[in-house]
Parts: structure tokens; C-alpha cells; sequence
């Protein structure tokens, strides 16, 4: 499988292209073009009751689509719905963790689960779970607005809202908490957020989708 993002970081555009006998996986809706030698598949992921944990817990979509290039080689384009990045990630071994939403594609390699968060994420606007990805291969993750990878050293300390999550090795470990004192918190904009401790990569978005929809609602006309 070989792959190009382009169109970014505004309105990125994963084009993959797939030999014969390859195959992607893709988030359900991802899709925006394929060649006619590639047929699509949709199943529930791991059977009815992961595609219902996904759903029900990850926010993701109750279906994955699988792409393959059957007999001659063939492309697949896929797409976030929000004007935003695409970015790529090789996963070897080490699990990956990303916030609900942000999960577009991976190779067949790619296991997608869910994992609970617990309190740590109850608070969050982002949901309870977190998607884990695992295994040997290529994922594509996507956010709204473009995506900034920060490597954590061991101990070294990092705060980000939580509405600007995309993704973030395992071995980060992370708290949902104030971003100051209750008034800051309250009356300073920045509500809650996660609070992360290396070693790790850790990705995230340069726009928070909740904020822009809070910015958004006040603009839109009344029904009176």
C-alpha cells in the first residue's frame, strides 16, 4: 500500500493506493472516490457486539468499510467531514489511543477497540472512550483544523483542552482536571483539560469542533 495526503491542512484528502489482493479499512462516510477495480465490503468490526461498543462507547460508526483491490490495482480517496487535516501514523506494536472522532482509515493490520477512560475522561466533552489501535501497519487520523505532534520526555508535563485531543501513545499517561481555579475555569474560556505526563508522542488539533459549534449556535437565526 502506498500512500500521498494532499489538500493540507485545511482540506486534506488521503489518497491510497492499493496492489492487487490490498485492502483498508475506512471509518464509515470516509470514503470520497475509489476506482472501479476496487469493490467495497461493510461489515460490523470483530462481530455485532464490538460494532456496538464501538458505537454505543467510541462514537464511531457502527460499520467499517474495507476496500480492497482484487484483481488489478486501484485507488481510494478518503476524507474527515470537517475541513481539517489528514495525517499518517506507523504503528509498530506500541498501542496508540485516539480521541472518538479522529480515526479515518488503517491497513488490515490495524486492530481498532475501544478503551474505557473512566472518570478521567467523564468530564471531558470527547465522550467516555478512547479508540485503541494496535498491531503493525498505517493508520490515518484526522482532525478539525491541522495536527501538531509534541514528543513528551520522560516526566516532562503538558496541558491541552480537551476539545483539541486527536491522539497520544499509551505510555502517556493523562488526568482530565481544571485548567486553573474554579473561577478561571468557570469564566476563563478554558474549561477542562488533559492534563498528560511523557514519555510519548501526543497529537492535537489546532481547532476544537465544540467550540466553533458554541461559537456558531448564537449566529444561526431563531425559529421565532
Amino acid at each position: 500500500m502506498k500512500y500521498e495526503i494532499t489538500h493540507t491542512p485545511s482540506y486534506a484528502l488521503g489518497v491510497i493506493a492499493l496492489a492487487a489482493g490490498e485492502s483498508i479499512q475506512a471509518e464509515s462516510g470516509a470514503m470520497v472516490s475509489m476506482s472501479d477495480s476496487v469493490s467495497m465490503k461493510t461489515e460490523a468490526r470483530g462481530g455485532i457486539m464490538s460494532g456496538l461498543k464501538r458505537k454505543a462507547l467510541g462514537g464511531e460508526s457502527f460499520f467499517i468499510n474495507e476496500f480492497t483491490a482484487a484483481e488489478i490495482s486501484g485507488e481510494v480517496t478518503v476524507a474527515p467531514p470537517l475541513p481539517g487535516d489528514v495525517i499518517a501514523v506507523e504503528l509498530t506494536g506500541a498501542p496508540l489511543l485516539i480521541q472518538s472522532g479522529s480515526f479515518l482509515a488503517a491497513s488490515p493490520e490495524v486492530a481498532i477497540d475501544t478503551k474505557w477512560g473512566g472518570a478521567k475522561t467523564f468530564f471531558s466533552r470527547e465522550g467516555l472512550f478512547l479508540l485503541r489501535a494496535t498491531g503493525y501497519g498505517t493508520i490515518f487520523l484526522s482532525s478539525f483544523g491541522g495536527i501538531r505532534l509534541v514528543e513528551l520526555g520522560e516526566g516532562e508535563r503538558y496541558a491541552v483542552d480537551t476539545g483539541h485531543m486527536v491522539a497520544f501513545d499509551e505510555t502517556v499517561q493523562y488526568s482530565v482536571g481544571k485548567s486553573g481555579g474554579w473561577k478561571s475555569t468557570l469564566f476563563g474560556g478554558e474549561g477542562l483539560v488533559a492534563k498528560l505526563t511523557g514519555p510519548g508522542r501526543f497529537y492535537m488539533q489546532t481547532r476544537s469542533a465544540d467550540a466553533f459549534l458554541d461559537w456558531l449556535k448564537p449566529q444561526l437565526p431563531s425559529k421565532g
